[in-house]
Order: structure tokens, then C-alpha cells, then sequence
């Protein structure tokens, strides 16, 4: 009897997969998709562009600035935008380029880090809350209306000043004005769909409440929560140039946005306008860029574009 010649070519592919293959295809799956959905929009494609220059300005900035963003040269004082100073001088003669550049590392990084702390806090009360309900629920709601009870900035005005105005407290004080909002989201989202029906064959299957939120609830809740992700990225580092222009913030001469337009206001008046400027002209385009970023970061990680 003659083989089937069709079966030789279905059976290779009817093998399962090793776990190594099963992730380099997910990865691989995942990379398609983001440069599908990069193709299909103009707006992402340069947000993900504009992103790129301001990680790549945090990670190389030191090392690639024209001059030492801390050296002081009292006979260029107060120069205006030139071929030698690109963003002109300070009234200490600093390069006001190599400052913002510098900067970046600072403003991101404060940022990034109260994200990733909010993030990771407010999924979790959100996730516990709209998941069991009750009395959890309870004292995890009246925790958030506690905190959303202050205007944002004041209470983080308030926990720096009262724990002192180093980095660390900076990112704690944003990474807790920023947690209401992702523990709302989450619970919102898991309270309708802790019912539905592939919650319920999860549960019977045998799986956990923990393997049901983190593995068949969680990935349903991080569309929205990766645009809240953009949005906060720039609300932290608003939160921070603000309190680093009233003296709540980072310490001088440390290069920051907001201290640099706090400096710089006060030469305004004069002339010297690329003082104030230039700083403020980076932190609205950072800003900008990761508010842009969110459509992007939303259609890449929603389930309904995996088709």
C-alpha cells in the first residue's frame, strides 16, 4: 500500500511545539504584530521614533554632550543660542544643551521608576478588590478615597517635604498620587468579567484564584492600562519638574527640567529667554511623545488585534 503523500506533509506540523519553540514563536508572533500595527499609523510610527531619541539621550547623554553640564565658565555667561553653544549659557556660563541632554536620565528615570511602582501596587489592590469583593474590597476602596480625598500634587508636595526632598521620595510621592488610577481601572475591568464564562471553565478546569487573575483576567485588563501607563509618564515627570521648580524637588546644580525653568524665569524678564526656553520646550515634547505613545502601546498588547 502507497503512503498518503499528504500526510507526510501535515504530520511535521501536527507535532507540538518545545517550550523554547512555543516562546520564540510567541515572541516572534508579538514582533510581527507591533510592526504591523507601526506600519498602519503614522502617529505611532513617530512616537515610537521620538521615544527611541529620548531613552537613547537618557542611556548615552554624559557621554555624548559637548560639554561638562556642571562646569561653570563665568567669561561665557549668559551667551545666546551660537554654533559653540547650541541652547546658549546660564548665568554661570553653563552649556544649557548639555544640561537638558543630561537631564533626561534624571526626569526619565524618576518617571519610570514611580510607574513601575504604581503599576505593580495599584494591579494588585485592583485586582484583589474586583476579584473577591466584600470586605476587601471595602477597605481597599476607602484606602484609594483617602488618597484621591487630596489634590494630587499637594499630597505629593506634602510627602516630600515631610520625608525630604531626595529622588527616592520624589518617586514614592508620585508613585502613590499615580496609584488610584490603576487600582480603579483594574478593578473595574475584573469585576465585570470575573463571572464570564471563560472565568468560570478557568475555575473549573481546576486553576487558582491567583492563576485566574494573573493569567485569564490580567492580559484582558492591560489595554487600558497601557494607556494610562503613557499618560502617567508624563504626568510623573510633570509631578517632578513641578516640585523641583517650587524647591521641593531635586537640589541644585543637579541638571533637571524644572529647575532649569525655575532658573531660568528669573532672566526672562532681561532677555535671556533660551534659559527657560529650551528646558520647558523638552519637558512639553516628552510629554507629548509618551501621551502619543499610548494609542500604540494599546493596540499592540489588545487582544482583539491578534487575528
Amino acid at each position: 500500500m502507497r503512503p498518503d503523500p499528504t500526510m507526510s506533509k501535515t504530520v511535521p506540523n501536527a507535532l507540538p511545539r518545545s517550550p523554547g519553540g512555543r516562546l520564540k514563536g510567541a515572541i516572534g508572533d508579538r514582533l510581527r504584530l507591533a510592526a504591523y500595527i507601526a506600519r498602519g499609523s503614522t502617529t505611532t510610527m513617530l512616537a515610537m521614533a521620538m521615544a527611541a531619541v529620548f531613552v537613547l539621550a537618557a542611556i548615552l547623554g554624559p557621554a555624548i554632550v559637548p560639554y561638562d553640564p556642571l562646569a561653570s565658565n563665568p567669561q561665557a555667561a549668559l551667551q545666546p543660542p551660537s554654533f559653540d553653544f547650541w541652547f546658549g549659557t546660564d548665568n554661570l556660563g553653563r552649556d544649557v544643551f548639555s544640561r537638558v541632554v543630561v537631564a533626561t536620565r534624571l526626569d526619565l528615570g524618576i518617571a519610570f521608576g514611580a510607574v513601575a511602582l504604581s503599576f505593580v501596587a495599584g494591579s494588585l489592590i485592583g485586582s484583589l478588590s474586583g476579584y473577591f469583593g466584600g470586605w476587601v474590597d471595602a477597605v481597599f476602596g476607602r484606602l484609594i478615597d483617602v488618597i484621591m480625598a487630596f489634590p494630587l500634587f499637594v499630597l505629593a508636595m506634602g510627602i516630600v517635604a515631610a520625608a525630604g526632598n531626595t529622588v527616592e521620595n520624589i518617586v514614592y510621592a508620585t508613585a502613590i498620587i499615580n496609584l488610584p488610577f490603576y487600582a480603579r481601572i483594574v478593578r473595574s475591568e475584573i469585576a465585570v468579567r470575573r463571572e464570564s464564562g471563560f472565568v468560570q471553565a478557568a475555575r473549573l478546569s481546576g486553576n487558582g484564584d491567583l492563576r485566574i487573575m494573573a493569567v485569564h483576567l490580567f492580559p484582558n485588563v492591560l489595554p487600558p492600562l497601557m494607556v494610562q501607563i503613557s499618560l502617567n509618564l508624563g504626568w510623573a515627570m510633570l509631578n517632578a519638574a513641578g516640585l523641583s521648580f517650587i524647591g521641593l524637588g531635586v537640589r541644585p546644580p543637579t541638571p533637571e527640567w524644572g529647575i532649569m525653568v525655575a532658573e531660568g524665569s528669573n532672566f526672562i524678564i532681561s532677555g535671556e529667554w533660551w534659559l527657560a526656553l529650551f528646558p520647558g520646550a523638552t519637558l512639553m515634547l516628552a510629554v507629548f511623545t509618551f501621551n502619543l505613545l499610548g494609542d500604540g502601546l494599546r493596540d499592540l498588547v489588545d487582544p482583539r488585534q491578534r487575528t
